[in-house]
């Protein structure tokens, strides 16, 4: 079985929810305390073994890659003004071993097309995907840590999945569970609260293998006339091929104000203590 060593960050999206703060920055580089969302994600796909960073952008993303990229001339500066400290914070935003790789999303299709459109990068290996602007913090091992590690127990499609009680759960790709704590039966994609099949919800963490690649190339747009993610894992879970991981910590989501208020109060108080 080969290891997981790709990570995929879909960050095309417009951050509509955020504007106007996200009209010339991705919402991905909006900092909790002094450091971004995508950075905070990157940290924990490379804490998971991941030596391959795959970032699906769009127009108006480039900062994103200037994120990552050396800064010689700030690095400079910095060293001239005797701030070493912040200088090698710049040079060593990433581990020297790890790599990042820019795929276009030419068009918004959705996360299943973000995620198709890294394929001839990610080949026929498992891979991960991080959905940036859910912040996590983790309580013990990272949450892409936990689901590398299931999937290494059983080859198999891997979700992150939190409890959500209430009208709440019609937001999210909802679980029809399987006959264990781990299997998963069914992924319906926002179903009415009144109709859902559990209060098992995904968020933004999978491992997924690379069979999803055929299911997701010849796949119709479905809700919101996009090609969804969780219609493909829906397919795979028909097959018995796919399992959850309960999130072990809290879940922000920063796509929306509450949630990015929420977050940097959270690790304000954290590193307060």
């Amino acid at each position: 079985m080969k290891t997981i060593k790709k990570a995929i960050f879909p960050v095309a999206g417009l951050g509509t929810r955020l504007l106007p703060a996200t009209k010339a920055m991705p919402k991905e580089l909006l900092p909790i305390i002094a450091k971004p969302l995508i950075q905070y994600a990157a940290e924990e796909a490379i804490e998971a073994g991941c030596d391959t960073l795959v970032f699906v952008t769009g127009r108006n993303k480039r900062a994103i890659e200037d994120h990552f990229d050396s800064n010689l001339e700030l690095e400079s500066a910095l060293n001239e003004k005797g701030k070493i400290t912040e200088a090698e914070m710049v040079r060593n935003i990433l581990p020297k071993h790890v790599q990042c790789v820019f795929v276009r999303q030419p068009k918004q299709l959705g996360l299943g097309h973000a995620v198709l459109c890294a394929e001839r990068v990610v080949g026929d290996e498992p891979f991960l995907v991080l959905l940036a602007d859910d912040y996590i913090i983790n309580s013990g091992i990272g949450t892409s840590s936990n689901l590398v590690n299931a999937y290494n127990n059983s080859g198999k499609t891997q979700l992150s999945v939190v409890n959500v009680d209430g009208p709440e759960i019609s937001k999210y790709g909802v679980v029809s569970t399987g006959v264990d704590d781990k299997s998963v039966n069914a992924l319906i994609e926002k179903p009415i609260y009144e109709k859902a099949p559990s209060n098992i919800a995904s968020i933004g963490r999978y491992v997924l293998t690379p069979d999803i690649f055929d299911i997701l190339r010849k796949q119709s747009p479905g809700f919101g006339s996009e090609i969804q993610l969780s219609e493909a894992i829906n397919r795979l879970a028909s097959t018995k091929r796919v399992e959850m991981v309960f999130l072990n910590g809290k879940r922000y989501d920063c796509g929306t104000v509450n949630g990015y208020i929420d977050a940097i109060l959270e690790t304000a108080s954290i590193k307060s203590k």
